[in-house]
């Protein structure tokens, strides 16, 4: 994957700018920290419900328990972009810190057999989570990553992505299938002491010291610092009508892919056991879901590669295309009650390649078309859209056998189809260069 990214750059000077990367030890780290930050998140899926009850809770309860991290992660971010000061180890510090501590909360509510610890744990959790938005961030600086790389690097975050979405529940469930029968580390607990041994470990002193400045100090110290009403000026005077329904339609769509990725999420547990012939275990639905992740990667590898010579436009059209697909072939089976263990796998795979491909391009195609000063404040609202997407589709999914699937699917399908006409109609406004 490195190899895709650090290919040698063009040799005309005038060209330079447009290639040029990070230095690949930042890089690496920032990649690094998607990827483990996405593996935190779901690897409690499999055993949050049977620890909350064990500690006296229910499935509501549970259900919060996953859904509350990314309410503070989106709290953490209004303090965080007020002392970050465009850099990014500062956030790459608190993120450690918080992830560390966090799991080692929600380890250690059982032994305490305190209910709200696994709560609190999350919560803390959750701030870690705030460095989503400063990964999409990096990989759309224009200070440090040229115009036709930053869809090349969001292709490997939404990577990250997917080993998140494919190892967290597969880990998780195997961990709690094992067992470990100790009162201090055990199949409701391991997930948490190993998660914060994993970031503890690659938060070495080396990495800690790492350069994570879009520019070094000195240069910092004499760049010219204008002021904010300045910079409000100038971005107000730079933004047209058709961009800013660009970024209406970047946001929306932002939205509907965690909204629907996190319904099929949440929903896959509950349907594959109760309304289905596929009657599959928790540990089974878990694999189901990273069965689909899992054979997904080689497309998404085949991205990295893709995005040099497509637009993003071209591969948000892709990736909407295969998901959309997959919602209307999901919804005909229920339709025509078919649903076997094949045909909803096939709809899965559509419907994890399709959301995770579109995925990519909703920051670099806003970086790519909006000014510098822009850049933060774009990523922002597409965070707050991922997060907004994330935690209703998780409700949503939970939902969905009481709703009726063929309402959960529908609904789906509109979301879905109100993304794909505000494309259509700014197509050709979403024109950008590739890479």
């Amino acid at each position: 994957m490195l190899g895709c990214l650090s290919k040698q750059r063009p040799p005309q000077n005038h060209d330079a700018d447009e290639f040029k990367l990070p230095k690949k030890a930042s890089m690496v780290t920032i990649l690094l920290a998607n990827m483990l930050l996405q593996v935190s998140f779901f690897i409690i899926v499999s055993s949050s419900n049977d620890y909350a009850k064990h500690l006296g809770g229910g499935s509501t309860f549970a259900g919060i328990v996953i859904g509350i991290p990314t309410v503070f992660s989106g709290i953490a971010l209004v303090p965080m972009m007020q002392h970050d000061r465009g850099q990014y180890k500062l956030p790459l510090h608190v993120s450690c810190a918080a992830s560390i501590l966090g799991h080692v909360l929600y380890a250690c509510a059982y032994k305490a057999n305190y209910l709200y610890l696994i709560l609190i744990g999350r919560i803390v959790s959750g701030i870690s989570f705030s460095m989503w938005m400063y990964c999409k961030r990096y990989c759309s600086d224009g200070r440090i990553v040229g115009i036709r790389r930053r869809t090349t690097l969001a292709g490997a975050l939404v990577l990250g992505q997917g080993v998140g979405m494919t190892a967290g529940p597969f880990f998780g469930g195997l961990i709690t299938k094992i067992g470990f029968n100790n009162a201090i580390f055990n199949g409701y607990t391991g997930s948490g002491w190993i998660m914060a041994g994993d970031v503890e470990e690659r938060s070495t002193p080396e990495t800690k010291e790492m350069q994570m400045s879009s520019v070094s100090d000195d240069e910092e110290a004499n760049m010219p610092r204008p002021s904010m009403e300045e910079l409000e000026d100038t971005a107000r005077r730079t933004i047209t009508p058709p961009q800013w329904g660009v970024i209406v339609c970047m946001c929306w769509c932002a939205m509907t892919c965690f909204f629907i990725l996190g319904a099929w999420e949440s929903n896959i547990p509950v349907f594959s056991t109760a309304a289905s012939p596929l009657h599959l275990s928790p540990f089974g639905a878990g694999n189901f879901i990273a069965l689909g992740g899992l054979t997904t990667f080689p497309f998404l590898i085949a991205n990295l590669a893709m995005a040099r010579r497509l637009q993003d436009r071209h591969i948000l059209l892709i990736g909407a295309s295969l998901g959309l697909a997959g919602l209307l072939v999901f919804i005909s089976l229920v339709g025509s009650n078919k649903v076997n263990y094949g045909s909803m796998f096939v709809c899965w795979w559509l419907v994890a390649l399709g959301f995770n491909l579109a995925s990519t391009v909703t920051v670099s195609l806003l970086s790519k078309q909006l000014p510098q000063e822009w850049n933060g404040r774009t990523s922002l609202a597409i965070q707050y859209s991922n997060y907004t997407g994330r935690v209703s589709g998780a409700i949503w999914g939970g939902s969905g056998l009481s709703v009726g699937m063929l309402n959960y699917t529908g609904l789906e399908i509109a979301v879905a189809g109100i993304g794909a006409l505000l494309f259509t109609a700014l197509w050709r406004d979403l024109k950008t260069k590739s890479g």
